[in-house]
């Protein structure tokens, strides 16, 4: 296993992007390009983050460990975000995944009432090499059987778990989906409601979870309203290749502690 600190190397390099902002509807409200510098010094014990947008430094910062609510994969995917969910105050997470020369990274950002109020899309290539164009994901890329292999990491750093995963995506007669989702011995199913670019998990009124369809083959899952004293994940996806997909999963349990990250990486059967 590599330490953490091995894991954040994987990102070192000069990013080229964008931050795009989207509303929880996914409307498109503005797209800055960026320019993002991962340096390593003193032979990589310190690594120097200078990130510009719109040609300011919009921020310099320097680590020489990592950790706190951030957590890496061996293959330098990654999510940082908030602990604890509070009472009354903004919380939020990022999702970032990790992919030959291309990062895309995930903002979901929720108001002190618990309310989804926007997301950030980051989407990276390394400086000199070509920005590979996804189109925008659609439910029917979505469609089918999916073999995966998870991996959970755990705050407390204990020994990962790794396990198989199927997901079944389908349309009813009606145009409703269905999902069923097994992992271990478990097996979920639920329904959702296909609005355009939203798929809305609306079976129980008061736990809504929509899942956005957005540029670059990518996909936000995020409940419409945080609520304390209940379980919640967010989850990002990325459509890589047609047949090839990528999901990470921030879980928080009951206490709104932070607890466990899920790297999933399934293929269509």
């Amino acid at each position: 296993m590599k330490s953490q600190w091995e894991c954040f190397l994987q990102n070192l390099g000069v990013w080229e992007g964008s931050f795009t902002n989207f509303s929880p509807e996914g409307t498109l409200l503005n797209d800055t390009p960026s320019h993002l510098s991962l340096e390593g010094l003193n032979n990589n014990q310190t690594v120097r983050l200078t990130l510009c947008r719109s040609g300011r430094d919009d921020l310099v910062k320097e680590y020489s460990s990592v950790g706190g609510g951030l957590l890496f994969f061996e293959n330098g995917s990654f999510s940082e975000g908030l602990i604890q969910l509070g009472p009354f105050s903004e919380f939020g997470a990022e999702l970032a995944f990790v992919h030959g020369n291309h990062r895309l990274r995930l903002v979901q950002l929720f108001d002190k009432t618990g309310n989804l109020s926007r997301l950030v899309l980051i989407r990276e290539h390394l400086a000199r090499t070509a920005a590979a164009k996804r189109p925008p994901l659609q439910v029917n890329d979505l469609l089918g059987e999916w073999l995966g292999e998870a991996v959970t990491i755990y705050r407390d750093l204990r020994s990962p778990d790794i396990y198989s995963t199927t997901l079944k995506i389908q349309l009813d007669d009606t145009g409703r989906l269905i999902q069923s989702t097994s992992f271990g011995e478990r097996t979920i199913t639920s329904t959702a409601t296909i609005k355009g670019s939203i798929i809305l998990f609306d079976q129980d009124p008061e736990k809504q979870v929509q899942v956005l369809l957005l540029p670059d083959g990518a996909s936000a899952t995020s409940p419409l309203k945080v609520q304390l004293r209940q379980p919640l994940f967010l989850e990002a996806g990325w459509l890589i290749q047609p047949n090839m997909r990528q999901r990470m999963i921030r879980s928080y349990n009951d206490k709104g502690e932070w607890v466990s990250l899920t790297l999933v990486t399934e293929e269509k059967v």
